[in-house]
């Protein structure tokens, strides 16, 4: 049955894809790579400048931009140094003086794009050698911390640990207008065979009565993303909450409702138990990491995305994407193309999956295997409102007033006034025009009709609008809810 149901997404694919009205639209721009060190601030800018133009282009509506690789920050903080990933020294501020997650945030949100910080919580020194500035965390606070395979990591064993975590984001949510808070997959260290976790000696001190070691950490764990949600919708409700686990949730060899897969495993070996942050409701999105390729002998993405659409019931479910290995594995069915649509066709008939992060921003930028291409040509052809966010609230903008339709010298234009507001669930932060022919059934709901988003308050009508149409202009707030719709008629 499965074998049929792929030949049938496949043939599907051959075919322009269907649009979807709401759709995560994400990529990760990562600074821990080292990209970004030491470049300068103009070589930086112009890289990102760059990068985002081209995203735009692709279709991509979300951003979600490295800014805490170990500890150390690529924005202006009272509580941790300078990255050593953006100057090469941690501890230095950049020159000419920049802060790039203010610069970023306000880049993004004048292309229409949201702006999701990315922190890694426990990391606080990766393998690359380097000199930590007197006031990091390692320095400060050495017993805070343990080494393991190289690495130095916070212990989440330790409540001054979380509390410290959510104290940086407290700090970044607050000071910034990012639209997410964004963690990736490391919470406990990936297992290095032969090397044992140094915390007996807190698990004898502090168990809270659990007996199973696994059990204990996992517990750590999930008071820290207890804690975090709490702090991120305590310091601003409209923030949303992501979470990008490791592809494998648990094995059927060691869960019978686990996937059937043959890999590392959240819950076993990262003590991440995603499943229970679902239920619990401490995620807004999920974008778990399904690098492999469709028919990978231990975790077959084919497998895996339909065990996520049908296991990950309450959060947003995004799917995150290896651009590379997408590109350099070919097509199941057709050894001439690679599995670039197979894979975006199963996104879009899986209803669950709400949207797409892109692992990595450049090598899509670049375009490799065209894969750029084809999202901006048909995937993501037409613009997209994010997906709706259970935990956000119900209340939307009242719609635009006075919708209008002008012509100044030939140049037509629709223009209209902004609803009032009582609070950040009904003010506006974008609007929505849609477009229909004379006669034709008003449905915003067919993302076909979906031209614009837009932050102004008015759109100029293309030259090649030579027919009696119909035009609708709806109002979205922070979290895209949206309001009724005002329209205006447009004579030929």
């Amino acid at each position: 049955m499965r074998r049929i149901l792929t030949i049938v997404l496949l043939l599907s694919a051959m075919l322009l894809s269907a649009q979807q009205k709401r759709e995560f639209r994400g990529a990760w721009i990562q600074s821990v790579n080292g990209q970004f060190k030491g470049v300068g601030t103009e070589q930086m800018q112009r890289t990102l400048s760059y990068q985002l133009d081209v995203l735009k282009k692709d279709g991509c509506n979300a951003i979600i931009f490295q800014v805490r690789p170990e500890c150390d920050a690529l924005y202006e903080s009272a509580l941790e140094p300078w990255s050593y990933y953006l100057t090469g020294e941690q501890g230095t501020c950049p020159y000419p003086y920049w802060d790039p997650l203010a610069w970023m945030v306000n880049e993004c949100h004048k292309r229409g794009m949201e702006l999701h910080a990315w922190i890694n919580p426990y990391r606080a020194k990766t393998k690359v050698a380097h000199r930590n500035a007197t006031n990091h965390v390692v320095v400060q606070h050495p017993e805070w911390t343990f080494d393991y395979d190289g690495l130095t990591l916070l212990n989440p064993a330790l409540k001054a640990c979380r509390d410290y975590i959510c104290d940086v984001v407290r700090d970044i949510v607050r000071r910034y207008d990012v639209d997410g808070l964004h963690i990736d997959d490391y919470f406990y260290p990936y297992p290095v065979a032969g090397v044992p976790i140094p915390d007996a000696a807190d698990f004898a001190a502090n168990n809270y009565g659990i007996s199973n070691l696994g059990d204990w950490r996992r517990q750590n764990v999930n008071l820290f993303i207890e804690q975090l949600y709490k702090t991120v919708h305590d310091t601003k409700p409209w923030v949303k909450v992501g979470v990008s686990p490791f592809g494998i949730y648990r094995n059927q060899k060691s869960d019978p409702k686990g996937s059937r897969t043959n890999g590392l495993q959240n819950y076993d070996d990262l003590y991440a138990d995603v499943l229970l942050w679902d239920r619990n409701g401490w995620m807004d999105y999920c974008v778990p990491q399904l690098y492999w390729e469709i028919g990978h002998k231990a975790a077959d993405y084919d497998e895996l995305i339909h065990w996520w659409s049908a296991n990950l019931t309450h959060t947003n479910l995004y799917i995150g994407e290896d651009v590379e290995r997408t590109v350099k594995n070919a097509d199941l069915h057709d050894s001439n193309r690679h599995q670039q649509a197979a894979k975006m066709t199963l996104h879009r008939q899986l209803p669950r999956i709400g949207g797409t992060v892109l692992w990595y921003a450049k090598a899509t930028v670049d375009d490799i295997g065209y894969y750029g291409t084809a999202l901006r040509t048909n995937y993501w052809r037409t613009p997209a409102l994010q997906p709706v966010s259970k935990e956000m609230g119900k209340n939307m903008p009242k719609k635009p007033r006075k919708v209008k339709a002008f012509n100044f010298d030939g140049q037509r234009v629709i223009m209209w006034l902004p609803p009032k507001s009582k609070d950040w669930q009904t003010e506006v932060r974008q609007y929505a025009v849609y477009r229909f022919d004379k006669g034709e059934t008003v449905n915003t709901d067919d993302a076909s009709h979906l031209v614009t988003l837009t932050t102004d308050t008015y759109y100029e009508l293309p030259d090649t609008e030579q027919v009696p149409c119909v035009y609708v202009v709806t109002a979205l707030n922070r979290v895209q809810n949206e309001s009724k719709l005002a329209k205006v008629k447009v004579k030929k």
